[in-house]
């Protein structure tokens, strides 16, 4: 299958590229830079330009694109880069899609999504029915969605990928958690009473692998592992991990000190399950959190 990927060089794209490629795929990426390497195309999501001569023999498009929910302090500038980010380059990739004749359009677009959709649902589980919620990153996840209209009302298959917290040593969740957790300064963040809808790295990609090849899926799925944690039983298991008690919790105060407006969405409880990789058979590799949290830390 030839598969073009946009955000392809982020944490998860990098991977995900290795194990296509690994499963024998043919993969192209999309980069904004003006001199492409091979197997690169040059595209600006920002002005909506994609040239459809890239599409030419696509099976299958996958959007991971977007800038980080985390990598800075939410000023009002940061804040509309996250929202357009996302937004244009979805909007871009489907509306070419849509432009093409049918019998050359490709069967399926994967396009990221997050659990931010849910918002804060307390103690409440939730699976893909539910409704969005509110907040920041509900809003983001509202229009990040829509902008793959396009691409659904010309027949093409799109699922939504509303990713959890992928655990993996170098990156997500885990990798600015892990210096202080081996330090013994580690612990809960808040009131530790957060859900934590985490994943492991391996089971993410597995399950972008299956949403590939199973025609019978569209729409919203959420790929998160099968038993959210609490954030105080996230921070024990991860001092466990480490073999170093979690006896130091961060005040909400303090987060909102240090992150801003971040914070609110950072102490958000989010209780998701995978009602549809559930229902579809989907196996998880890692299941619980122990064995999740000892593959990320050891796997390369």
């Amino acid at each position: 299958m030839r598969i073009l990927l946009a955000g392809a060089s982020g944490f998860l794209g990098t991977r995900l590229v290795a194990r296509l490629r690994a499963d024998g795929h043919d993969t192209v990426r999309l980069v904004r830079r003006p001199a492409p390497g091979p197997g690169e195309f040059t595209w600006s999501p920002s002005a909506g330009q994609l040239d459809p001569a890239v599409l030419a023999g696509v099976s299958a498009v996958i959007n991971l694109a977007g800038a980080g929910v985390g990598d800075k302090r939410w000023t009002d500038s940061y804040k509309a880069l996250i929202r357009s980010s996302r937004v244009d380059s979805t909007s871009t990739l489907a509306t070419a899609i849509a432009a093409l004749p049918a019998a050359d359009r490709p069967s399926v677009l994967l396009n990221s999504s997050a659990v931010g959709w849910y918002g804060d649902t307390g103690d409440q589980p939730v699976e893909e029915n539910a409704p969005a919620g509110e907040g920041f990153l509900s809003d983001v996840a509202r229009v990040w969605e829509a902008a793959t209209g396009p691409a659904e009302d010309a027949g093409v298959r799109v699922v939504r990928l509303r990713t959890g917290l992928p655990l993996h040593r170098d990156g997500g969740l885990l990798k600015p958690q892990l210096l202080p957790f081996r330090l013994g300064l580690g612990g809960k963040l808040g009131s530790g009473r957060q859900w934590v809808p985490w994943i492991a790295l391996a089971d993410w990609l597995a399950a972008v692998s299956f949403l590939l090849e199973r025609e019978d899926i569209a729409g919203p799925v959420n790929v998160v592992g099968p038993t959210p944690v609490t954030n105080a039983a996230f921070g024990k298991a991860l001092g466990a991990a480490v073999h170093r008690p979690a006896i130091m919790p961060i005040p909400a105060l303090a987060l909102q000190v240090a992150l801003g407006e971040f914070a609110v969405e950072a102490l958000r409880s989010a209780r998701v399950l995978p009602g549809v990789l559930n229902q579809a058979g989907f196996d998880f590799q890692y299941p619980d959190l122990p064995q999740a949290l000892q593959a990320a830390l050891h796997d390369s």
